[in-house]
């Protein structure tokens, strides 16, 4: 059996009977004007953050949803949507599939402003999306991608590169590990599928969207989220696994290489009331710049000691120099 196989059948189990334990959301439920979230799709909540944005939302989008779980995040999406098909659900599993339609009944009958025919539910594989080229505002994945061992997730970015509209962009949601794990670790098929022994470590992760084209990544959160201890795990030591949330834009890719956010700010604090590089980056007087890593090593090759440079957050929230 491939560890896809084994992946779509741990999906059809928390189908089928749901699992809370199944994955560890570090993030609250969404709590808007209006919306209330049925308990079932909390329950099957298989996600390790969230992937809803509002500042992604504006002007009614055009959203993908690979993956779609008990269907929470659909309809979180569907909230800033509405429209018929605005929001469309893409998963492998067939008992998924049902699951999250029956949600979406009870939601519809909890939210008055939902119609169930916002959301677009398909059967496909994130390998082979069955969704038109340059069509998509927003695409979107939860703890799907770190499934994949390194050809697949390859194919899996190049798809949604492809499904996105120019400048569109994809949110997403994963574990990652800066600590290497074994090969007995990496090849457990049903840890894999369980968000844990595919996590990779930031570098390689962003890697592999900018290789895919991504001009500009946003990386927006990095949280505490799983441990793998020797006395549970085929691991002589203790492994600390954090959850990452990324938005990778598709950008043109600049000349000079990708636009990475990690949180980084400059501040100028020198003689006049600003300071111009020149290259399209002012810095006002004692007034914080978020940055890309590649403009902050551009500014500290200048040599000045009148900017301040802070070191990566790992938390970008727009307003950045690019």
């Amino acid at each position: 059996m491939s560890y896809l196989e084994t992946t779509k059948n741990v999906y059809k189990e928390a189908a089928l009977t749901p699992d809370v334990g199944l994955c560890c959301t570090t993030n609250p439920i969404w709590e808007l004007p209006g919306l209330t979230i049925p308990k079932i799709m909390q329950e099957m909540n298989y996600g390790c953050g969230s992937t809803v944005h509002a500042r992604d939302l504006s002007r009614s989008p055009k959203i993908l949803y690979v993956g779609v779980g008990g269907g929470m995040e659909l309809l979180q999406f569907a909230y800033f949507s509405r429209q018929k098909n605005g929001v469309i659900g893409i998963d492998v599993v067939d008992e998924m599939l049902e699951a999250s339609a029956n949600n979406f009944i009870e939601a519809e009958e909890k939210n008055k402003w939902f119609n169930k025919e916002f959301v677009d539910l398909r059967k496909g594989d994130a390998l082979n999306l069955p969704v038109d080229d340059n069509s998509i505002d927003v695409a979107a994945q939860n703890c799907l991608f770190n499934i994949f061992k390194a050809d697949d997730l390859k194919k899996a970015i190049a798809e949604m590169y492809r499904v996105l509209k120019p400048h569109g962009r994809l949110v997403m949601s994963d574990p990652t590990c800066e600590q290497p794990m074994n090969d007995t670790l990496r090849n457990d098929e049903r840890l894999r599928a369980l968000c844990l022994s595919g996590s990779l470590p930031i570098a390689e992760y962003v890697k592999m969207l900018t290789d895919a084209g991504f001009g500009t990544i946003e990386i927006r959160a990095r949280k505490p989220y799983r441990i793998l201890d020797p006395k549970n795990y085929p691991t002589e030591e203790l492994i600390y696994i954090e959850s990452i949330e990324v938005a990778a834009i598709k950008d043109p890719m600049p000349e000079d290489g990708p636009c990475i956010f990690t949180g980084k700010a400059a501040i100028y604090y020198g003689d006049q009331a600003f300071f111009d590089d020149g290259k399209g980056h002012t810095l006002l007087k004692n007034q914080p710049l978020a940055i890309c890593d590649k403009t902050a090593q551009a500014l500290k090759d200048l040599g000045r000691d009148d900017i301040y440079f802070s070191e990566s957050t790992y938390h970008y929230d727009g307003g950045g120099c690019c």
